[in-house]
């Protein structure tokens, strides 16, 4: 059959990719591996700066991005050597790495590993990325001397080794060569799906359906799909884009590590109930330390809503604004700040249970104290006359 023909004056758009076509196109782009650590309560960023030369990270500004969006107060950016690294169907490389240090004692390491891949070696990638502990073994050895160095700065230093929060970019080079978004989304739904998903075998519908739920394009060339894992993001110019979700995945860790200390202060408050109910002498015991500690966690607790959610400023860009929130929603972050002040709220609310309670004994046993000393005093003046 003979092809149709091209009017003049115009050209013919690069058909898109059929789904075995995606699988062996050569798609270049850059693999982004943000891992979040915490190092303690806080940290000075003009000691840590003087202890460590950094330069100050602002946010990337477009033209439609007003003076006011902007990181408060700005973290310390650290440009750090990496150690080699070897990727399935990439082989060994050596990324481009940097570190961001925030005022609440979090840092957040970026490895950058450009790529030239086809649809089914990215894929092949994205699997194997769901086992992370190689990459987050090396954001660890990158930051472990700068961790040193600042020491002196970080108030209660504490370095957890099984706390951490990795999440995967799959940056896409726009292209003539590659889909356009609109036709990715449905055409490639499931390739597309199992790369956020990091999952090498074919997913349901419902699955499918539900990686993809969360997307957002802000120009019809450009398009971002959220997952809890994992994102694709086609664009060029987008390090805003790139440092909202790198905050997102940090303030993950810090809800996280908030809800873990309150766990531990949760068992220890129940073991003060059996403790209580077991102890020959309740009257004896006293909670004044165990309330202060719960109450210094209830500041530090707020303190961190209030900074992780203050430092970075995207009121006035109602897109990296939208980007955000979609992001909260999928790593669940105001169920995570739910969780934490509610059980805030049991944990103060049992202490305030056994304090009471150790008061009504102490009370209880000053009252026969005071009843067995006016006895007394009675039987010694009966005895005297």
């Amino acid at each position: 059959m003979a092809s149709p023909a091209v009017h003049k004056g115009m050209t013919s758009a690069p058909r898109p990719y059929a789904a075995g076509e995606l699988a062996e196109a050569r798609l270049g782009g850059v693999l982004h591996v943000f891992v979040a650590f915490d190092w303690g309560e806080e940290i000075n960023l003009e000691q840590a700066r003087r202890l460590a030369p950094a330069e100050i990270r602002e946010l990337p500004r477009r033209r439609r991005t007003p003076a006011s969006i902007t990181y408060r107060p700005s973290p310390l950016r650290y440009l750090l050597t990496a150690p080699t690294v070897d990727l399935p169907e990439i082989g060994a490389v050596q990324p481009m790495a940097e570190a961001t240090l925030f005022d609440f004692a979090a840092v957040s390491v970026a490895l950058h590993v450009p790529f030239e891949l086809s649809g089914t070696a990215l894929m092949e990638l994205a699997g194997w990325l769901a086992e992370p502990a190689p990459l987050i073994k090396a954001g660890r050895a990158i930051v472990e001397s700068l961790y040193h160095k600042l020491l002196p700065a970080i108030q209660n230093p504490l370095w957890q080794d099984d706390l951490s929060e990795e999440y995967f970019v799959f940056q896409l080079t726009p292209s003539e060569s590659l889909p356009k978004p609109a036709h990715l989304l449905e055409a490639h739904a499931g390739w597309l799906a199992g790369l956020v998903r990091l999952e090498p075998e074919p997913l349901s519908r419902e699955e499918i359906g539900e990686a993809l739920r969360v997307s957002i394009r802000y120009s019809p060339s450009d398009l971002l799909v959220l997952d809890w894992a994992a994102a694709l993001l086609l664009d060029a110019d987008c390090d805003e884009t790139l440092q909202t979700i790198e905050f997102a995945n940090l303030q993950l860790l810090e809800f996280r590590h908030i809800d873990n200390r309150l766990d531990g202060s949760l068992a220890t408050t129940y073991g003060m109930i059996h403790e209580l109910a077991n102890s020959r002498l309740p009257f004896w015991h006293s909670q004044a330390r165990s309330l202060r500690a719960l109450g210094e966690l209830r500041v530090e607790a707020n303190g961190l809503f209030e900074r992780t959610g203050n430092v970075l400023k995207l009121v006035g860009d109602q897109y990296l604004a939208r980007v955000y929130r979609m992001l909260a929603g999928r790593f669940h972050l105001e169920e995570w700040e739910r969780s934490i002040l509610r059980k805030l709220d049991v944990a103060e609310g049992v202490y305030r249970v056994v304090s009471d309670q150790t008061d009504t004994y102490r009370a209880e046993f000053l009252e026969i104290v005071v009843v067995l000393l006016i006895l007394l005093e009675i039987i010694v003046a009966i005895f005297r006359h």
